[in-house]
C-alpha cells in the first residue's frame, strides 16, 4: 500500500514539473532559433559596417558592427545639409538668395562643381550641388554664408552630433575630404539621416538623378546623382554617397514605399557595386518582412497649450515628425494607446519649433517610443493692456 502510495505521488510530481520544463526548454529554443536567424542574415558581407533603421520609430531592423569608427567620406554632407536645413528654416538664409563664392570654397578638390571665386550663386542651386553632385566647393560656400567660416561651421556640426548624442563623431571639415579625426559610424550616420529627414523637402534634391546649373549658359554645367539608386531602386530618393581611398565606397540610402520610410547605411564596401548590392539587400528585406501603421504625420496638430502669460491665448502643439508603429508582416500590434504628456512650467517666450511635450505610444503598458511635441509658431509675452483685458473679460464672467 506504501509503495502504491509513493508511485503514485511520484507520477502526480513528474507529471507536473515536466510540462514545465517542456515549455522552458521549447521557449529557449524558439528564442536560439530566432536569434540564429538575425546572426545568419549577413546582409551586408561587403561593408565593414553597416546599419538598417526604419526613420519613423528609428528601431534597427539589422546592424553590423554599427559603432565601429571608420571615416565617412562624402556621407559627412549628410550633417552639412542638416545645418543648411535648419539655417532655411529659422530664415538665416533663403533658397532664392545668391552667396558668393570666397576664393577658399572655389580651391576645393574632389567632387566640385567648379566654382569660380567671385561667381554668384543661388543657395537652391548650391543645395542641388552638395545634394546631386557632393560638391566640396558648393559645401564650402553654403558653410562659409550660414557659419561666417567653414571652422565656425565645423563647430556647429559637432555640437549638432553632441546634440543627437552621438558618442562616435567627429567632424573636421563639412565635405569629408580625408582629415585626422575625422570619423562617424554607421549608426550615427543613421541617426543623422534620420534627423535630416525631418525636413522631408530635402529629397527633392537627393532624389534628382541629373540636372543643370547654369542652364542656357556657356558655364552650363551637367549633374548627375552619386546615388545611382536613385534611378534603379524603386521608391530610393536619396540621401548621400561617400569615397576616399581610405573610406572605400560609404552609402547613406532612404527609400519609402506606401508610409514606410526605411534607412540603409553601408560604409567601406571594396566597389561601388557591392556596396549597392548590400543596401539594396537591406532595403529589399526591410520592405519584404516590415510593414508600418503611421498614428501622426508630420506637423500634425496633436494639443493645444493654453499660457496665462502668452501672447498667444492658444498655441497649437504640433508632432516633430511622423509617428508611426512597425512590425513583422502579417503581425500587426494591438491593444495600441497614445498619451499626450506636456512638460510643466513652461517658459515664456517660445520659438517655433521648442519642444512643449511628448506623444508616448504604448502597447501593453510598454512605452513603445517617445516623439516630441513642439510648438507651431513662436509665442512672446503677453503685453500689459493684453493682460488687463483678460483679466477684465475673467471677472465679467464670474459676476
Amino acid at each position: 500500500m506504501k509503495k502504491t502510495i509513493l508511485l503514485l505521488a511520484f507520477l502526480l510530481f513528474f507529471s507536473a514539473v515536466l510540462p514545465v520544463n517542456m515549455m522552458a526548454e521549447e521557449n529557449k529554443a524558439k528564442q536560439n532559433k530566432e536569434q540564429t536567424t538575425e546572426d545568419q542574415l549577413n546582409l551586408a558581407e561587403n561593408s565593414q559596417s553597416a546599419i538598417l533603421l526604419e526613420r519613423d520609430t528609428g528601431k534597427i531592423l539589422y546592424e553590423k558592427d554599427a559603432h565601429k569608427q571608420l571615416p565617412p567620406a562624402s556621407m559627412t554632407k549628410i550633417m552639412t545639409m542638416i545645418l543648411i536645413m535648419e539655417a532655411l528654416d529659422e530664415g538665416k538664409i533663403k533658397l532664392d538668395e545668391k552667396v558668393r563664392v570666397s576664393d577658399y570654397a572655389a580651391s576645393m578638390g574632389g567632387s566640385q562643381i567648379f566654382l569660380e571665386a567671385g561667381e554668384e550663386m543661388k543657395v537652391q542651386d548650391l543645395l542641388m550641388g552638395v545634394a546631386v553632385a557632393s560638391g566640396n566647393d558648393a559645401s564650402v560656400a553654403l558653410a562659409e554664408r550660414i557659419a561666417g567660416s567653414e571652422q565656425a561651421f565645423v563647430k556647429m556640426m559637432n555640437d549638432k552630433a553632441r546634440q543627437l548624442g552621438l558618442e562616435n563623431t567627429r567632424f573636421q571639415n563639412p565635405t569629408g575630404l580625408p582629415a585626422d579625426g575625422h570619423f562617424s559610424t554607421a549608426y550615427d550616420m543613421g541617426v543623422m539621416a534620420k534627423e535630416l529627414l525631418k525636413h522631408e523637402e530635402i529629397t527633392e534634391y537627393t532624389s534628382i538623378y541629373d540636372g543643370y546649373l547654369r542652364e542656357g549658359t556657356e558655364d552650363e554645367f551637367w549633374l548627375v546623382n552619386t546615388n545611382k539608386l536613385v534611378k534603379f531602386y524603386p521608391g530610393v530618393d536619396g540621401l548621400k554617397t561617400g569615397y576616399t581611398s581610405e573610406a572605400k565606397y560609404c552609402l547613406t540610402a532612404t527609400a519609402k514605399k506606401n508610409d514606410m520610410r526605411v534607412v540603409a547605411v553601408v560604409l567601406g564596401a571594396d566597389t561601388t557595386k557591392n556596396r549597392n548590392s548590400d543596401v539594396t539587400q537591406m532595403l529589399d528585406y526591410a520592405f519584404n518582412h516590415f510593414d508600418t501603421k503611421q498614428l501622426f504625420k508630420s506637423n500634425q496638430p496633436v494639443s493645444k497649450l493654453k499660457l496665462l502669460k502668452a501672447a498667444n491665448e492658444s498655441i497649437d502643439v504640433v508632432t516633430e515628425e511622423p509617428i508611426s508603429l512597425i512590425y513583422k508582416k502579417g503581425k500587426p500590434l494591438e491593444n495600441i494607446e497614445t498619451k499626450v504628456v506636456m512638460q510643466e512650467d513652461i517658459a515664456l517666450p517660445l520659438k517655433r519649433g521648442d519642444t512643449v511635450g511628448k506623444v508616448e505610444i504604448v502597447h501593453d503598458g510598454k512605452v513603445l517610443s517617445e516623439t516630441p511635441l513642439v510648438v507651431k509658431e513662436n509665442v512672446d509675452h503677453a503685453s500689459y493692456l493684453q493682460l488687463f483685458k483678460r483679466t477684465f473679460h475673467t471677472m465679467l464672467k464670474k459676476q
